[in-house]
């Protein structure tokens, strides 16, 4: 090595060095900032889900969490040089009632899609329902625990069936088995007893960030990208087993080979494909 050469090759490890340093602080900026958004909501959440009648707690709890999170992917887009595309989903945003389906690689998953759609109602972990930073907003906004299947039905129908969005990630985790782990049948027993349709999205990382074997301080490989796909529009399935095994193909298909996931007939028929009411029975 030249002796000019070796001021350049400092300069670079310097700049990878600082470089790294910024990585662990927009780790800290990030993680601290969902925090606080948390935890000031929680003081104004707990008296409102026991004051204000159901629905207008569940309007006012999902459009509060809908615009706290798009807030938040603004901060971490312009102070944590993290990258979204995911104007796609605006297509769906009017689309009521949905069953809205999506692989699950991290935790910033459903706050991704929470903050695009203001009147979705999410299924939830019961242990997230319970946590000091999640539950009391959770609550107000009607958010469904899934650990109950009965329940989680009934629920998931009188939501549908009041035109909301339910969000539902098949494989009941964050994904430990790439590019998806198995699905559960919850998704196709809803839609088959609501007679509303499946709406797949398709969530894919340029890196490994807030996985399931991921801890939570590890610093993400900055630029972070998030894109998600419209995929394709399942209707009510009549078999559940058979909807579930093609739903779980679909989604290994389309992530193995992402380009041609959705092809532009799919997106058209996406577009133009109407939406079922929900069943009252």
């Amino acid at each position: 090595m030249s002796a000019a050469s070796k001021p350049v090759c400092r300069r670079g490890s310097v700049a990878a060095g600082l470089f790294s340093v910024y990585e662990v602080i927009a780790m800290a900026l990030g993680l601290g900032m969902l925090a606080l958004l948390c935890l000031a909501w929680v003081p104004v959440a707990l008296p409102l889900s026991v004051l204000l009648p159901r629905k207008s707690g569940r309007r006012l709890g999902r459009w509060m969490i809908s615009a706290g999170f798009r807030f938040y992917l603004w901060f971490l887009s312009v102070f944590c040089y993290f990258r979204f595309e995911v104007s796609e989903l605006d297509q769906l945003r009017h689309d009521e009632p949905l069953i809205v389906v999506a692989n699950h690689p991290s935790l910033l998953d459903a706050v991704i899609l929470l903050s695009r759609f203001p009147n979705m109602v999410c299924v939830m972990k019961a242990a997230l329902a319970k946590n000091v930073l999640f539950g009391a907003g959770a609550r107000l906004a009607r958010y469904i625990c899934n650990d109950l299947p009965l329940e989680l039905v009934l629920r998931a129908r009188e939501e549908l069936s009041d035109g909301g969005q339910l969000l539902l990630f098949p494989e009941g985790t964050r994904t430990t088995r790439l590019p998806v782990n198995p699905c559960s049948g919850s998704t196709g027993l809803i839609s088959s007893r609501t007679g509303v349709p499946v709406q797949t999205l398709l969530i894919e990382y340029n890196a490994p960030y807030l996985g399931k074997d991921c801890p939570l301080f590890r610093p993400p490989k900055l630029p972070l990208s998030v894109e998600i796909r419209v995929g394709r529009r399942f209707p009510p399935p009549q078999d559940v087993l058979a909807f579930t095994e093609e739903l779980e193909h679909y989604f290994r298909d389309a992530l193995t080979e992402p380009a041609a996931s959705v092809t532009p007939s799919e997106k058209s028929a996406v577009a133009m494909a109407p939406v079922a009411t929900a069943s009252r029975k």
